[in-house]
């Protein structure tokens, strides 16, 4: 199976319904509020989902949804999201910077997690020097992230770094 058979986020659907209870029956209003009750209920279309089984599996699914025309030209920050049996939900574009780096936003990438459902995450970043070793920078985000991660239950399962040729992966290299 090949990513254009992935629906990035366009299989999820999240419905929220919001009802009002108009609790104004009690005598005393000033001690009564309207309460409202959030109704949360998701759904994917996508029931053949590809499954990632090692870094290598995650280059190629992150490398098909990379515009490999701007690989050397501009850093590019993805998440790609799995549930519990590692089949990806999506891939998120968290964001786009310039030749030397790109800004991360850390509630952005979880608040995706958790709204897709997801129960790991695997970040991918490029590097448009093509130099696929992971900066001191790379290494520190990564270490927030997955300690970050820890209190909203998700696993950082990997931090794989694209180059236009090939790729490197923390996790393969004990760095995460």
């Amino acid at each position: 199976m090949d990513i254009s058979q992935i629906n990035y986020f366009t299989s999820l659907f999240f419905t929220f319904k919001i009802h009002n209870m108009n609790t104004a029956k009690t005598a005393d209003i000033a001690t009564v509020a309207n309460i409202t009750e959030i109704e949360v209920s998701y759904k994917t279309l996508n029931t053949n989902k590809p499954v990632v089984k090692s870094s290598q599996d995650a280059y190629n699914y992150l490398k098909e949804s990379w515009d490999m025309n701007t690989i050397e030209l501009q850093e590019v920050f993805k998440i790609l999201l799995l549930n519990r049996a590692n089949q990806i939900l999506g891939v998120y574009e968290v964001s786009k910077g310039g030749t030397a780096g790109t800004l991360v936003d850390a509630k952005l990438i979880f608040a995706v997690a958790l709204k897709s459902g997801a129960s790991s995450i695997i970040l991918s970043h490029n590097h448009p020097s093509g130099n696929k070793r992971a900066s001191q920078a790379d290494i520190s985000l990564t270490k927030k992230l997955k300690s970050a991660a820890l209190f909203l239950d998700l696993e950082i399962l990997d931090h794989i770094i694209l180059t236009g040729e090939g790729y490197s992966s923390m996790a393969d290299e004990g760095a995460l």
